[in-house]
């Protein structure tokens, strides 16, 4: 096999809903070298005069090689085309909480970055979705008489878990006043002394993991804890712990959310905010029906960071569901202008993350728009990336 031949990269982004697919098969580093490229249903082949590759496609995607149209050269990426596909592959998500099979059962609560019990046997008898931001609003407009629900927050009861945009409400009264090993490895900050549920500073509410000092959450009162989702694997008590690449968990975890909320509330913007309102990221959602393909990257030549060891573990040639994105960076001042816009757009919709793990998004977002073949890069003024399912 040709040194040539082994590193011309593949890209393929399958959509499932148009069934059309773009290809992108990379120049050789040595630019001159003659290629028969062949395509086929279900593999690629690469000819040069020294070798010759073939790269199997995942048995879920078929090719129609009569199809192919667009062809063109773009330098720097090499030979573009689009044909059409069929993708088979369902969407397999990291479960972040099944409503149906768990409420009844007893459940623990782990970190899930280091996978100490924040909660342990847990029976949850309802788990129930809380309305959007706006629903006192609504309710208003709707009601002729007083809103019956002014001044009176939904808080859970101590068997309940509410599930918001990106978070979990649960009731810690029990545990939190009367200590039981379940609580041990969080550390509360000590609360206001005022009666009412507003605590003050915000900075004291912060519920913080004892063995790697990540935040998990919130109290939002004195009996009310908020869990973000990004932070916090619930297992069935009689399951173990699942070990999955943090990188994996944060796309799994925020992909939902987008794809969720767009779907719901029909909003594809979104502002990345941290528990301070400090944002991040705006993103807007483009499609979540794609299949991404890449093939034949040198890990040599990638930069080893922890977030994102399994993007070295994965399969060269491994087929993956991913929702599209553009985003703007918004640390160190940057895009003021469009955040003061967007923040004043009753359109785009805030998700709230720990600060910490706004930035490790933002870390994973540049990898993926660093991998991108260079003509995929950029959208008028906003940056092209992939999230992974």
């Amino acid at each position: 096999m040709a040194a040539t031949a082994a590193e011309t990269r593949m890209f393929l982004e399958v959509r499932r809903q148009s069934q059309s697919a773009l290809l992108i098969l990379g120049e050789p580093k040595e630019g001159g070298v003659p290629m028969d490229i062949s395509i086929m249903p279900s593999s690629l082949q690469m000819k040069t005069p020294e070798g010759c590759t073939e790269i199997q496609l995942p048995a879920e995607v078929r090719l129609v090689p009569s199809s192919c149209r667009g062809l063109q050269f773009v330098t720097g990426d090499g030979l573009h085309l689009r044909l059409q596909a069929q993708a088979e592959l369902g969407t397999k998500l990291i479960s972040m909480f099944n409503q149906s099979s768990q409420a009844q059962e007893c459940c623990t609560f782990y970190c899930q970055s280091c996978g100490e019990v924040i909660i342990k046997d847990r029976k949850l008898l309802r788990v129930l979705p809380l309305p959007s931001e706006n629903w006192g609003a609504l309710v208003g407009e709707w009601c002729c008489h007083p809103d019956p629900f002014a001044n009176k927050p939904l808080h859970p009861q101590e068997n309940d878990c509410f599930i918001g945009d990106s978070f979990f409400l649960v009731n810690l009264r029990t545990s939190l006043w009367q200590p039981r090993p379940e609580l041990s490895p969080v550390e509360m900050c000590c609360v206001s002394s005022d009666n009412r549920c507003k605590l003050e500073p915000k900075a004291n509410t912060k519920v913080i993991c004892k063995r790697c000092k990540v935040m998990l959450g919130e109290t939002v009162s004195s009996e009310t804890t908020k869990f973000y989702m990004t932070e916090i694997i619930i297992q069935s008590s009689e399951r173990s712990f699942p070990i999955i690449p943090r990188s994996r968990f944060v796309q799994s975890v925020i992909t939902q959310c987008l794809v969720q909320l767009s779907s719901a509330r029909s909003t594809f913007r979104f502002r990345i905010q941290g528990q301070d309102d400090k944002v991040f990221i705006l993103l807007w959602l483009l499609n979540s029906d794609s299949l991404v393909i890449e093939s034949l990257r040198n890990s040599k030549y990638i930069k080893k960071f922890p977030l994102l060891e399994d993007t070295l573990k994965a399969d060269s040639s491994s087929a993956r569901s991913a929702v599209k994105v553009l985003y703007q960076p918004c640390i160190k001042s940057r895009n003021e202008k469009l955040v003061s816009l967007w923040e004043s757009d009753i359109s785009v919709h805030p998700l709230t993350l720990p600060s910490a793990t706004c930035l490790e998004l933002l870390l994973i977002l540049s990898r993926s728009n660093a991998n991108l073949p260079s003509s995929l890069r950029h959208m008028n003024s906003f940056q092209v990336a992939f999230l992974k399912m």
